[in-house]
């Protein structure tokens, strides 16, 4: 098997469910600041694990030990560290910051409410399980699920797995998921770093990251079928995953609007 009919036959395998990604009727219900409010309390979640598959892909290639010794391929080691730099440390208008706070950074100028997800991150430094701290900071059953499903790629300990979890369902899927939330949301003042934020990735996953993602799944899975049809299997499973969360957050959308009644708030547009 070529290294080209692997990734041929995977693209293959996901290009339906990438269209379904990308045609979700989530996108349509990004009508109000309370609709984009929601949106950011359950989306936050899959930026902060969006960190965990990345760091579990420099865990599993690089060295992370203070007793160091050269781990894979120099060229691996680049990808991945050049794509922890900017995603852990970018630099946005010459201040240092990741992107995970930039989001947050984002939901307070927004008015949404990060309660829950700094519950959460308490939690999580203090020790606690991913699904004990879901829990306890009360974050809704489709964030669960969601977060679910890229911890058990995570613990599957496969590095060309989480590879393909992370190039396609998210470096790859990101940069047309983000752009149907920008023409949803137009710019408004509240919403700066909102769209800062979906614009820097649109522009890093759609040029450099999302071909460093591909580049290193090509490196991991090389000739090996096998690999291949679990790379294949995990990338479906990843954009399905997406796709349950769009839909949780839609559901949350409608149940928001039925409960406002005859007097909801002025539409962005």
């Amino acid at each position: 098997m070529s290294l080209l009919f692997g990734i041929n036959e995977l693209l293959h395998r996901v290009e339906p469910i990438r269209r379904d990604v990308a045609a979700h009727p989530m996108y349509a219900h990004l009508k109000s600041y309370d609709d984009v409010r929601v949106f950011m309390e359950y989306h936050v979640y899959a930026v902060w694990d969006f960190m965990a598959l990345l760091k579990a892909l420099q865990r599993h290639l690089t060295c992370t030990q203070s007793t160091w010794s050269p781990t894979g391929t120099a060229q691996i080691r680049r990808l991945v560290n050049e794509m922890v730099l900017e995603e852990e440390s970018d630099e946005i208008a010459g201040v240092a910051i990741s992107h995970f706070e930039l989001y947050r950074a984002a939901m307070q100028e927004a008015g949404a409410d990060v309660t829950r997800i700094d519950a959460f991150l308490g939690c999580i430094r203090e020790g606690w399980g991913v699904d004990a701290a879901l829990a306890a900071c009360g974050a809704p059953a489709g964030v669960r699920a969601f977060v679910g499903s890229t911890f058990e790629t995570i613990t599957s300990n496969l590095p060309h797995v989480i590879a393909s979890s992370f190039a396609f369902g998210r470096e790859d899927a990101i940069p047309n998921m983000f752009s149907s939330i920008v023409r949803a949301v137009p710019e408004r003042k509240a919403l700066a770093k909102f769209e800062l934020y979906l614009n820097r990735h649109i522009q890093l996953d759609g040029t450099a990251h999302g071909s460093m993602a591909i580049a290193m799944l090509n490196q991991l899975c090389g000739e090996d079928y096998n690999k291949w049809r679990q790379a294949a299997d995990t990338a479906v499973r990843a954009l399905g995953a997406r796709i349950a969360l769009w839909t949780a957050i839609q559901q949350a959308l409608d149940s928001r609007a039925r409960r406002s009644g005859t007097c909801p708030e002025p539409a962005l547009h």
